[in-house]
């Protein structure tokens, strides 16, 4: 157990976290044996399960020959949702044209 402990640490090379919430994102940087690097992303959310407070993790791997897909599509679906809420956010406060002769 303390050797697979050992290898895990060495195999990390960069960590950034990001709290969020009740949730917790960690985005490492890690290298295999050959010295290729790649990336997890982990969601880490603190839940109740039979009384007892766990953690539960959902993790996704990005290998380098995927980074450069990855990166534009992430971007892209950024913006689209963020320029989905900015009409969304306008929308919502649109009342209407509101006549005197109305109220």
């Amino acid at each position: 157990m303390q050797n697979e402990l050992d290898y895990d640490s060495q195999r990390e090379v960069f960590t950034k976290i990001v709290k969020a919430g009740k949730r917790t994102y960690f985005f490492d940087i890690k290298a295999t044996k050959g010295q290729d690097h790649y990336i997890t992303l982990t969601e880490s959310k603190k839940v109740n399960v039979n009384g007892k407070e766990v953690f539960q993790k959902h993790k996704v791997f990005l290998y380098k020959e995927d980074f450069e897909k990855f990166s534009e599509t992430l971007l892209e679906v950024m913006n689209k949702a963020n320029e989905l809420n900015i009409r969304e956010d306008s929308n919502s406060s649109y009342v209407g044209d509101v006549h005197f002769e109305d109220l």
